[in-house]
């Protein structure tokens, strides 16, 4: 019999009606469909545990760690939320984990943040813009990385997943463990910080 994540593959299910079969034939001992799932967040946590750590190897660490917790209390997870949004939150326990294993002092402020993404659109062949405007777009790109990398964790955290991963107020305070009202206010003030950087860098770009 063919599985049920199999047949889902090929259908035109909603993304979300999806994860929840793959969840449910995951639960039931279908080893290919939790797989499914992490082809289908790897790339998405990978992401947010770098933001994180600003550390590669700890990212990757903290990625691997969230996914075999999550296939372990597999059993524990009760469908209250989206799988997607619990696994957010295991990730973001273990790369906090591993942050404050380095005590901080160990992470550098002017570290460049190597990400497999851009912030930036990407070209496309011969329609895409030109090497100056390309130049451009990493420059701000790596701007928009370096200037997020200075903001405290918990601020960063919360702008990489309402800004970034666009999860809802309301799933990034369950993910979090917080209320919405101080998902909200970190958010703002991740926000103001970030614009404050920003002018602060812009400005000292033009006074050079």
């Amino acid at each position: 019999m063919e599985p049920a994540h199999a047949k889902l593959a090929g259908s035109q299910a909603n993304p979300v009606d999806n994860e929840a079969s793959l969840v449910a034939s995951a639960k039931a001992g279908d080893v290919a469909a939790f797989e499914d799932l992490v082809n289908r967040y790897e790339r998405k946590i990978f992401r947010l545990t770098q933001h994180i750590t600003q550390n590669t190897e700890d990212a990757q660490d903290a990625s691997q760690e969230a996914f075999l917790k999550a296939f372990e209390h597999l059993g524990d997870f009760q469908g209250n939320s989206r799988f997607y949004t619990w696994l957010v939150r295991i990730a973001v326990n273990q790369a906090l984990m591993k942050l404050r294993k380095r005590h901080t002092k160990d992470v550098s402020l002017d570290q460049d943040i190597e990400t497999e993404d851009n912030f930036m659109p990407r070209e496309i062949e011969d329609w895409g813009p030109s090497p100056e405007q390309r130049y451009a777009q990493d420059e701000l790109a790596g701007i928009l990385s370096h200037v997020i990398g200075e903001l405290e964790p918990p601020f960063r955290t919360v702008f990489q997943l309402r800004d970034i991963e666009e999860l809802s107020t309301e799933e990034t305070a369950e993910a979090l463990g917080l209320s919405v009202p101080a998902v909200k206010s970190r958010l703002l003030r991740a926000r103001l910080k970030l614009r404050e950087k920003l002018n602060r860098y812009f400005r000292r770009g033009i006074a050079q």
